[in-house]
């Protein structure tokens, strides 16, 4: 699976995709230094033929994923995986930690990668230069003339996505909301999927529910274990 896991990443990195007014897509896989990250990174955790599952998230952020390739993986790890420090990084603490966390209590990072595929829905980053002109972070569904605009990409990445080798089984979705439902009508009209499982945001549970912690633990842990 590693080696068409990368194609998708270099298939990605010939995507030019030009936006309106003042948002832009902000696409790392153009950049060398991030294929090679890519590369070592699927090398060692998808070095075989499962048939994972998706996990998707929204859009990754300019200073997190769209800085580091990986999705929802820290500096730190692709670090002492790579070699390759990274400038001008960021992820939100809590919301990595928790994640690290359900990789922990499902059975290591090992066995969740052989299990799993993070993503995204829309794959590439998405910013809006504001009054400042400063990049803010934006997600796909900002408003709807965005989504329809980004509408053929999405689905076109999804579907090379699923060529890798995806278990087709259930999608798992971080984000109950408009990501959930927005992912929810795109899986009704294509039928990708046989059923999407909605799972709450980590920065949701982190900074909104943190006393519930272990709530939403359980139900992720619960969730991933009952993927048929």
């Amino acid at each position: 699976m590693n080696k068409k896991i990368i194609d998708y990443y270099k298939w990605l990195s010939l995507q030019n995709i030009e936006l309106f007014d003042k948002y832009k897509i902000v696409n790392p896989y153009k950049q060398e230094r991030i294929i090679k990250i890519v590369e070592a990174f699927y090398n060692k955790y998808f070095d075989d033929n499962n048939n994972r599952y998706l996990i998707l998230g929204a859009s990754p952020a300019r200073r997190g994923t769209s800085a580091t390739g990986i999705p929802f993986e820290d500096e730190e790890h692709i670090y002492k995986l790579t070699g390759e420090s990274i400038n001008n990084f960021y992820i939100n603490k809590n919301s990595s930690n928790f994640l690290y966390d359900v990789m922990e209590n499902y059975g290591g990072i090992d066995k969740f990668y052989s299990d799993f595929f993070l993503g995204f829905v829309c794959p590439l980053g998405i910013v809006n230069i504001n009054n400042k002109n400063n990049e803010v972070n934006v997600n796909y569904y900002e408003n709807k003339k965005l989504q329809n605009y980004l509408n053929n990409f999405i689905k076109k990445s999804l579907e090379e996505l699923i060529k890798i080798g995806i278990n087709r089984e259930v999608c798992y979705c971080i984000g109950s909301g408009e990501n959930y439902q927005y992912l929810l009508k795109l899986n009704e009209e294509n039928h990708y999927f046989k059923r999407i499982v909605a799972l709450e945001h980590p920065r949701y549970i982190m900074q909104y529910n943190k006393d519930k912690t272990a709530f939403y633990m359980n139900k992720y842990l619960n969730e991933l274990n009952n993927k048929l």
